[in-house]
């Protein structure tokens, strides 16, 4: 808690990510924890300890701006290419897009989104696009809107997003009867 103080990593207001799943705005700090109010309006305490232990990301601290990373997996199958043109097509058209190249990239003709071929998986082509936001409730609203764009567009032109298949194999056992029919219990024989 002193270092917490003493150093001030964040103030009252600030952004911060302590974990994967702990984000907000800060809207207390004592000595022995820090209080924030989470996306859904939840308040979270927060130990000191814990932070103290943890990588803090001050979304406030410094520069705003912010680069949000968009991953989609796509089939084997699919047209890789018209997929990258899409994403970059999609984010570029966001009105929360920021430009952040430099006049060099600029010059030499840079796209405002990058997107690229970063692994192969299992059952899936992951494909990302690096899109810059004002701050991060910015790249928040943009990241939620262009998912789904994306996703709305890959359906109009055919570029499908895989999920793991499993093929479930039933054996029958010595022991179960042998049905014909599923009927054959409730027939009666007429006389």
């Amino acid at each position: 808690g002193v270092f917490i103080i003493s150093f001030k990593p964040f103030r009252i207001g600030d952004i911060i990510k302590v974990t994967d799943t702990m984000v907000g705005t800060v809207t207390d700090i004592t000595l022995r924890h820090t209080v924030i109010r989470n996306f859904e309006n939840k308040m979270i305490v927060i130990p000191n300890a814990i932070i103290n232990k943890e990588k803090l990301i001050n979304y406030d601290l410094g520069e705003l701006k912010i680069c949000d990373r968009i991953e989609i997996g796509i089939s084997y199958d699919s047209d890789i290419d018209l997929a990258k043109k899409i994403m970059q097509e999609e984010c570029r058209r966001h009105p929360l897009i920021l430009d952040n190249r430099s006049e060099i990239e600029i010059l030499d003709g840079q796209p405002i989104v990058r997107v690229a071929l970063t692994s192969l998986n299992d059952f899936s082509v992951t494909i990302r696009a690096w899109v810059w936001a004002r701050d991060y409730s910015d790249s928040f609203n943009m990241r939620c809107d262009l998912l789904e764009s994306i996703k709305k567009r890959f359906d109009r032109e055919g570029i499908e997003i895989p999920f793991p298949y499993r093929t479930v194999i039933f054996k029958n056992t010595a022991s179960e009867p042998e049905r014909t029919d599923d009927n054959s219990e409730n027939k009666e024989t007429e006389a």
